[in-house]
């Protein structure tokens, strides 16, 4: 089986940019590492009916992932700490043009929620 597939991913990218922008958020400059995620967020909408961070383990129940559905929970305050959510997807208009390289974000995710 063969994911959704990098047309999928732009297209997704095209619908959600000017919603978060318009909220200050941007996708990282790195595009090919941008499309890499954002095709993950469509394969885990294809797995369980909702878009869970590809970097974080989902559980396959809604309720237990809500914090994780893409825009995290956590982006806010990473964002605003770092200039970056967990995964990088999102960056602040500071790192719009330079990217992340090099910026580590700490799990926020709470222990009882990992290990579900």
């Amino acid at each position: 089986m063969s994911g959704p597939g990098l047309e999928a991913a732009r297209a997704l990218r095209d619908k959600l940019t000017p919603l978060q922008e318009a909220r200050g958020y941007w996708f990282n400059p790195d595009t090919k590492f941008t499309e890499d995620l954002l095709e993950q967020l469509l394969v885990t909408k294809a797995r369980y009916g909702y878009m869970a961070c590809p970097c974080r383990l989902a559980s396959g129940t809604r309720e237990n992932d809500r914090d994780i559905i893409c825009p995290c929970v956590y982006r806010a305050e990473d964002v605003a700490e770092y200039g970056t959510c967990f995964c990088g997807l999102y960056v602040d208009e500071r790192h719009r043009e330079s990217g992340v390289a090099d910026i580590v974000v700490p799990e926020r995710r709470p222990p009882e929620k990992i290990l579900f």
